[in-house]
């Protein structure tokens, strides 16, 4: 009897059971268009396993969700999240349409984006920075580290930017040069590069096999982007002071027509540091013609021309005479700053893509854009006169203290505190002098000059072989033909300037091209250098990735063929044999392979791991030793070899978001060249050297977290991590070469003996290496918002200078050892020099409105809120070379050569007010 009874009970249960599979359905839109929304998320809160999609037409539906109460979470990537209480009892609901809003701050992460560009790839390599490439991540972490540990130039992993890939409708813009991104020839254009798909690390890519930093792919696809105007207007105290935007999209019209149009002015006569002139306009246009259900043509033009003042890393003399805005660049003329050092860019960027849906699985997407313009670097060239710059160090206090001058030091200090700039009327009046009397200019200004012509062709292949099978592929050529040369843009006052090297010891080797020996140039000749590179490569990738219910996983495979050649059009006096016509032709084959997985535990805890092996072949800038002068490649160049892995735990709960991610790379066969005078190289001679370091490795290990915890439905808290450790891994070789031959140590092909650079467990310059960060952010129901962050950086070190780690350092001209070397003051003169640790705040806060059927929104973020004073980065100077040298400058309370420093910027804001409609 109690058996039939059970039987009755539990069949009555399974038929309540039965009846309990509820049912949520609902429609979501876009809050201001109302037009449906693809591919929201929705997920149920006690089962965060249990995601839907929306489909085209905005509709989603729960099934078979058993009787209790629940959250509906609703998201998609650039609106706010909206959450619902719903109560099932054996009951369906219709949730009807829901409203999803813009999240404005994305328009605060994207704006603050262009405050930095004036930072990316400048001439020094501290100036790295990672902002702009991560822009398109919602990770924690990395908005952490682009938006807070940015100004302190930091590197995520240590590594430097041109190990991320940034494409634009899957054509990649990394430079063949460098390696790098050169992100100002896009700056200003916000509105219309917010579609981006990025993908982090090693992940998986649909259009690129990617770098050990991932790779972000920008689409500037017309029917892709919001219909409507955006009027904005920012200004700010860091790089621009002033800039105003406006952008227009259509929309898809009758015919299958989509247009946008974009365009800004950044502009002001100073930023943070001194005389750093900053001028850009920014111009796009994208159509879009939709030929039938299948096939787009889409075309693309970016101009972005820009010009900006440079700022100059100082010593700590100089910083403690004249503090942390002081930049040697400027002077005054007719009361007014002019700086001597100009960047500016002029790259226009035309492309057109075809978009070939093949069918519902299968999309071929065929790319084609061509790059062309100048980049210049302009400065002072004085064959004739005293160095001109005001911290040349026969200038400043320092010099006259070395040689127990106190009058001459007093005298120094005076002047270069009361003033302590570039002088244009002492050069505009030596020019006029020489001038009166028939003589050539002692000054001219002229522009470091390279003029680019890139035409990149592709294919993406997109298929989906079966519900859990992608495969990706891509076959793409690149073709760039640069012309580098020096040109003359102002004779300040002066008539013509002579065309030599006067620092060679004969009248041939003084020619800069026997070709048209003793020249006289004016505004607009080309002189001192002037040769072409011509690279090809030609690659293909091919990538499987697979999703199951427990686990995700991939595989890729990238081969590459690489070629450089440099071209000479003069003949330099230096170089007669080696430095006119074609070089030889070098050339790599490259490959990568990398495979990773994601295994679920459940719906909120997953496990991801990634591994890869990689080739890459040496820049065009790394592969000739003073492509310049001459021919000469480096040599035993050889491609980089690249192991990277990672393991991360991920953590996505309705509360917490984080992540835990372990790395290590292994960098080998690295080459770098630098420029530099140096003191004391093969015993007590002085030399402009070229620095030629190979065989370097790194490595690169350390710990990255993020986290973020919603405690209320208003208050968030977050918190970031970088602990890292990165270090040279071996002793690598160097060689020097220079235009002195027979001398320091120099032989009749200019080139020095073969040393090695003790470097091994030496770090490396790559900012801090630890740093952390803590913050909330209140978010009112009114759409105001304001949040704070505290940042803490330590581990930061100076960039050393091999040279001084060699045989050079202790050997004398005869190849002994100095008389008086002492290893253990050796040991102690080359420590590495270690920055204080430091910490800012930075503050954030804005608020938006909806009038009628406009939106108006505003913030405003105040940077070091406190003025911290901190150094960013910094280098040894190369011209103490040997142990007598280094010691006796060092020796000095205030030494001549003393390292080299950026200062972080102090207290900065930035405001912006836009309209949308």
């Amino acid at each position: 009897m109690k058996q039939t009874v059970l039987t009755v009970l539990m069949f009555c249960c399974f038929i309540i059971g039965l009846q309990a599979q509820n049912t949520v359905k609902g429609i979501v839109v876009d809050g201001d268009s109302e037009k449906p929304l693809k591919d929201v998320s929705v997920t149920v809160s006690k089962n965060s396993a249990y995601v839907v999609k929306t489909n085209q037409n905005g509709v989603f539906t729960l099934e078979k969700l058993s009787n209790g109460s629940y959250i509906l979470q609703i998201k998609l990537e650039g609106y706010e999240a909206q959450n619902f209480p719903v109560e099932l009892s054996g009951n369906s609901i219709d949730l009807g349409t829901i409203l999803l809003y813009k999240d404005f701050s994305i328009d605060q992460d994207l704006s603050l984006i262009t405050i930095t560009d004036d930072e990316l790839n400048d001439d020094a390599s501290a100036a790295d920075n990672i902002a702009g490439l991560l822009q398109a991540t919602r990770d924690i972490y990395l908005r952490t580290a682009a938006f807070e540990f940015s100004s302190s130039f930091f590197r995520i992993k240590g590594l430097d930017s041109g190990n991320g890939k940034v494409l634009i409708n899957g054509i990649e813009m990394n430079k063949l040069y460098d390696g790098r991104a050169q992100w100002s020839n896009w700056g200003g254009l916000n509105d219309v590069l917010r579609n981006q798909e990025f993908s982090n690390g090693l992940s998986p890519s649909n259009y690129t096999f990617g770098g050990v930093l991932g790779s972000t792919n920008i689409d500037t696809r017309a029917s892709e982007q919001r219909a409507g105007t955006r009027i904005s207007y920012s200004s700010s105290n860091r790089s621009y002071v002033h800039r105003v935007m406006a952008t227009h999209s259509t929309g898809t019209l009758e015919g299958g027509w989509s247009m946008t149009f974009s365009g800004s002015r950044r502009s002001g006569l100073e930023g943070f540091n001194e005389g750093t002139t900053y001028n850009a306009y920014s111009l796009f246009a994208s159509i879009e013609k939709k030929i039938n259900d299948n096939h787009s043509l889409n075309f693309t033009s970016i101009f972005t021309p820009n010009r900006r003042g440079k700022s100059s890393p100082n010593t700590q003399e100089v910083f403690d005479l004249k503090g942390i805005k002081y930049n040697d660049y400027w002077g005054y003329l007719n009361d007014r700053k002019v700086n001597s050092r100009i960047k500016e860019v002029e790259e226009p960027i035309i492309m057109l893509n075809h978009y070939w849906d093949m069918n519902d699985k299968t999309s071929l997407q065929t790319n084609i854009a061509y790059q062309f313009g100048k980049i210049g670097n302009s400065r002072l060239d004085f064959n004739g006169g005293a160095n001109p710059s005001p911290t040349y160090y026969q200038y400043l206090p320092s010099f006259f203290e070395r040689n127990d001058d106190l009058e001459g030091a007093y005298e120094a200090r005076e002047r270069f505190q009361n003033d302590g700039q570039l002088d244009w009327n002492r050069i505009f009046d030596a020019n006029i002098t020489n001038r009166a009397a028939g003589l050539n200019n002692a000054y001219v200004l002229y522009e470091d000059r390279n003029d680019d012509k890139q035409l990149t062709v592709n294919s993406i292949l997109n298929s989906e072989l079966t519900d859990n099978i992608t495969l990706n592929a891509k076959l793409e050529y690149k073709r760039l033909r640069s012309h580098s040369f020096a040109e003359v843009i102002d004779l300040l006052g002066g008539t013509g300037y002579l065309d030599i090297n006067p620092f060679a010891d004969t009248m041939d080797a003084m020619q800069n091209n026997l070709l048209d020996p003793n020249r006289i140039v004016g505004v607009g000749d080309t002189f001192r250098y002037n040769y072409k590179l011509n690279s090809d490569v030609i690659g293909a990738f091919t990538q499987a990735q697979f999703k199951y219910n427990k686990v995700d996983f991939y595989g890729a495979v990238n081969v590459t063929r690489t070629t450089h050649q440099r071209e000479g059009l003069y003949q330099n006096g230096r170089f007669v044999n080696n430095s006119l016509g074609l070089s030889d032709k070098i050339d790599f084959t490259n490959y990568g392979l990398k495979a990773g997985a994601t295994y679920k535990i459940t719906g909120r805890h997953l496990i991801d791991a990634n591994v890869a092996y990689m080739t890459q072949a040496p820049t065009i800038r790394n592969s000739f030793s003073n492509s310049r002068e001459n021919n000469t490649i480096v040599e035993d160049l050889q491609s980089e070899k690249v192991f990277s892995t990672d393991l991360s735990y991920i953590v996505r709960s309705p509360i917490i978001t984080s992540r835990l991610t372990a790395y290590y790379t292994n960098v080998q066969d690295a080459t770098e060249i630098s420029f530099y005078f140096a003191d004391g190289v093969g015993g007590d001679n002085t030399a402009f050297v070229q620095e030629v370091l190979s065989g370097i490795e790194r490595n690169h290990i350390g710990l990255e977290l993020g986290i973020e915890a919603q405690v209320t439905s208003t208050i968030k808290l977050k918190g970031a991590a970088s602990i890292g450790q990165f270090t040279y891994g071996n002793n690598p070789d160097l060689y020097l070469t220079s235009d002195v031959a027979d001398n320091g140590g120099f032989d009749s092909n200019f080139r020095s003996k073969n040393y090695v650079a003790l470097l091994e467990n030496y770090k490396l310059a790559s900012g801090p290496q630890n740093a952390y960060s803590v913050g909330f952010e209140y978010r009112d129901p009114d759409y105001w918002w304001i949040g704070a962050t505290t940042n803490f950086f330590t581990n930061t070190y100076v960039d050393v200078a091999p040279l001084t780690r060699s045989a050079n350092f202790y050997e004398d001209a005869d190849g002994l050892p100095f008389s008086d070397y002492d290893p253990e003051l050796a040991r102690e003169l080359l420590q590495q020099e270690k920055f204080d640790d430091y910490m800012v705040v930075n503050l954030i806060g804005g608020k938006s409105w909806k009038i009628g059927d406009k939106f108006v929104s505003v913030f405003a973020t105040v940077n070091n809120l406190f003025g911290e004073e901190y150094k960013s980065g910094g280098f040894e100077q190369g011209r103490n070379a040997n142990f007598r040298q280094l010691r006796d400058d060092k020796a000095l309370d205030t030494p001549v050569f003393g390292n080299k420093y950026w200062y972080g910027r102090g207290t900065t804001y930035f405001l912006n007010v836009n309209l949308r409609f």
